[in-house]
């Protein structure tokens, strides 16, 4: 059976995690701006594919702590809160930062493989997105947890992912809306941090 209630609070999950600006947030925007809209979108597909590492070896490692580890697997989860509660406060305090537009006119732009492998070791490389993918996985997987609705996650995180920092790239070639991004980014580093905030003490408190 599918439960489209845990693939939907994971998606919410998720996309908070993508809105709050961090290294691969950085990296889509530099791209975008720095090259072309066109490199900003095959960063993005980089994105994903790092994802999809990181994906693949936090379901299988907690599939086998869940059949063997019970205990491990629930000090991994007590873990995964608090490090969703610590991105929450530290987004809450977190500076206004000011992204700044790049002088397209004088950089040449860059293939599709080297955009794509920019945004690939970007995500992969980055310890934060293992921690976080750990900690949204231990939300996920259950004895109950069905194969397809598993399945589903995966394809929507990937997705997501994909299709926010595309988004990001035609979104932030635009100088009009970089100008207001940079005008309320406070407000949005407020109410990005307190939903992660709550969303890890309810990981938490989850029996």
């Amino acid at each position: 059976m599918i439960d489209f209630t845990l693939i939907g609070t994971i998606f919410l999950i998720h996309l908070l995690a993508l809105i709050s600006p961090g290294p691969d947030f950085i990296v889509a925007i530099k791209n975008a701006m720095t090259y072309s809209r066109k490199t900003g979108l095959w960063t993005a597909i980089g994105f994903s594919l790092g994802i999809t590492v990181h994906i693949s070896y936090c379901i299988a490692g907690l599939a086998v702590l869940l059949t063997k580890y019970i205990f491990l697997f629930a000090t991994i989860k007590y873990l995964g809160a608090i490090y969703l509660m610590y991105l929450g406060i530290r987004t809450l305090i977190a500076k206004k930062k000011m992204v700044q537009m790049a002088d397209k006119q004088k950089t040449k732009d860059i293939s599709p493989l080297q955009s794509v492998r920019i945004g690939f070791l970007t995500n992969l490389l980055n310890p934060k997105a293992t921690l976080f993918i750990l900690s949204l996985f231990t939300l996920a997987i259950s004895p109950d947890t069905s194969y397809a609705t598993l399945t589903i996650i995966c394809i929507v995180m990937v997705l997501s992912t994909a299709l926010w920092f595309m988004f990001v790239a035609y979104f932030f070639t635009q100088k009009r809306v970089l100008v207001v991004f940079n005008r309320f980014q406070h407000t949005f580093n407020k109410l990005f941090g307190g939903l992660l905030l709550a969303v890890g003490i309810k990981v938490a408190l989850m029996q």
